[in-house]
């Protein structure tokens, strides 16, 4: 008789090489059972001995653990050894075919790999998506500028003569613009005297926090418009003639500012006191967008020209379906973005720390935000933010030790006063940097927190199993509003993907030992 065919002696051999339950048949991430541990999982190195027998280690075994601390700086890396290759799960979806789906099965990251690599993928491709949603496409976007190229103050449609927004360096006009058979609302951005940083912000490419420049032209300003110190269309010159017109760059922006941080803080004390847990919540948010700005700027060798609260841009987030207008929070309560719009190319190197860490501190204050002093700024308007006076000839004395006291008003307080202690510390060696500044933002909105460690002592393999399980319920939470209450994901959402989609168990142990 001829020999079987190969295909049952497979299924047999399958069915004999399949392990008893035990621990080494855990996901990562299971509790195991042992007294006060809480989401526990067991590290790869230990599988063999706490399950079935080993095989033979293929070339494809575990990695060891990291051995060298990653600087919170550097680009996050995945660091679990268990997951499927991420080439492969980029392109998995639920109509995956089943035989492509069991040989990512069979691979070496087995079920629980394949789960935790379509979670982050799943994670970047939303975050990609509510990006777009809220910066708008960006080959729409080109299309735009090719649009606006060459068109001046005739092209557009001023509705107010007034400006919209005056920041510390320019004054902002709303703007219409016919794109596409659609009206379009556009800002129309008129630099202060010695305040334009055109050449630089031409080149910035597009960011959530960065001001998105779309045209620039030069033109005299219409009649009707009126800017402070500069004569309107009411003014009039020797017998009765209109004075001649001022020749004015103008930058076309995509955003249209409300106000600025400025005027959002000096409006919202009465808030603060009611909802006090909201508001610094929402202050919270505003810092990490800032500091987000700051890290892409410092990725293209460029500064922020002024960092202070009035030069700070705020912007209404685009408004949701009709039904969905019921469910959000009063226009005083919502997130706006928040933009950074004036810039400078930074010629030299980071200015070396002083031999008197007393004159440095009190020059990074002073100073007009060069880039070492952006920390310092950002410490400051933490203090702003949060309602506390720190003025300069009271912090740069040099009999005044201590910073302000900042009241403990919400789960809040006491993070934001930590931060602003180590972004303000006289000892440029041990303040944080932006980047370390962003991460604890980001800890003190999403966690972990610190009764994560109230049973168990703080642990890579804790805050791994932490970070799983939170990327698993974020996705539910996704999944759950668009399909009970249709809410669509906003600005705040996205700021948490980005979180999630990107931070590691050792990027978390440095900073909750930093904060905690």
């Amino acid at each position: 008789d001829p020999p079987p065919p190969p295909l049952p002696k497979k299924q047999l051999q399958r069915a004999e090489s399949l392990p008893e339950p035990g621990p080494s048949h855990r996901c990562r991430g299971d509790p195991e059972p042992r007294a006060g541990s809480v989401l526990y999982s067991i590290p790869p190195a230990r599988r063999h001995e706490e399950g079935a027998p080993p095989r033979d280690s293929p070339s494809w075994g575990p990695k060891k653990p990291l051995t060298k601390s990653q600087s919170l700086g550097e680009p996050l890396a995945r660091s679990s050894p268990q997951r499927a290759p991420s080439a492969s799960l980029k392109e998995l979806t639920f109509g995956t075919a089943d035989g492509e789906l069991g040989q990512l099965l069979e691979s070496p990251a087995g079920v629980c790999g394949v789960i935790l690599g379509c979670q982050e993928a799943a994670l970047a491709r939303l975050s990609a998506h509510m990006q777009e949603e809220l910066v708008g496409p960006e080959e729409r976007q080109q299309l735009l500028e090719a649009e606006l190229a060459g068109k001046r103050w005739a092209a557009l449609a001023v509705p107010d003569p007034r400006p919209c927004c005056q920041s510390g360096d320019a004054w902002y006009f709303r703007v219409g613009f016919t794109f596409e058979h659609r009206q379009l609302q556009l800002a129309a951005k008129v630099p202060k005297p010695c305040c334009s940083s055109l050449g630089v912000q031409s080149s910035l490419g597009t960011h959530c926090s960065i001001q998105r420049l779309l045209g620039r032209f030069t033109d005299r300003l219409p009649r009707e418009l009126v800017l402070p110190g500069i004569p309107g269309k009411q003014s009039q010159g020797p017998a009765g003639e209109e004075p001649a017109r001022p020749v004015l760059q103008v930058l076309l922006c995509a955003e249209v500012p409300q106000q600025t941080l400025a005027d959002f803080v000096k409006g919202s004390r009465a808030l603060h006191r009611t909802s006090p847990g909201h508001y610094e919540r929402l202050g919270c948010l505003l810092l990490l967008q800032l500091c987000m700005g700051l890290e892409h700027l410092r990725g293209q060798n460029v500064a922020q020209g002024d960092l202070c609260a009035e030069n700070l841009l705020l912007v209404q987030c685009p408004s949701p379906p009709q039904s969905q207008q019921g469910q959000k929070e009063p226009l005083g309560l919502s997130l706006p973005r928040l933009l950074i719009s004036s810039f400078f190319k930074v010629q030299e190197k980071q200015r070396p720390c002083s031999s008197s860490q007393e004159q440095d501190w009190t020059l990074g204050l002073a100073a007009p935000s060069p880039p070492a002093a952006a920390e310092l700024s950002v410490g400051r308007l933490i203090y702003q933010i949060l309602h506390v006076d720190i003025l300069l000839e009271n912090i740069l004395g040099f009999r005044s030790k201590r910073l302000p006291e900042i009241p403990s008003l919400s789960i809040y307080s006491a993070g934001l006063k930590r931060l602003a202690t180590l972004l303000l510390h006289r000892d440029p060696h041990r303040r944080v940097s932006i980047e370390q500044a962003r991460g604890i933002l980001q800890v003190l909105l999403w966690g972990p927190r610190q009764e994560l460690f109230a049973r168990s002592s703080r642990s890579l393999a804790l805050l791994r199993s932490w970070l799983e399980v939170k990327r698993a319920l974020l996705l539910l939470r996704f999944a759950e509003n668009s399909a009970g209450a249709g809410v669509s994901p906003g600005l705040e959402e996205w700021l948490c993907c980005q979180y999630f989609q990107g931070v590691t168990e050792h990027t978390l142990d440095q900073l909750t030992q930093v904060l905690y």
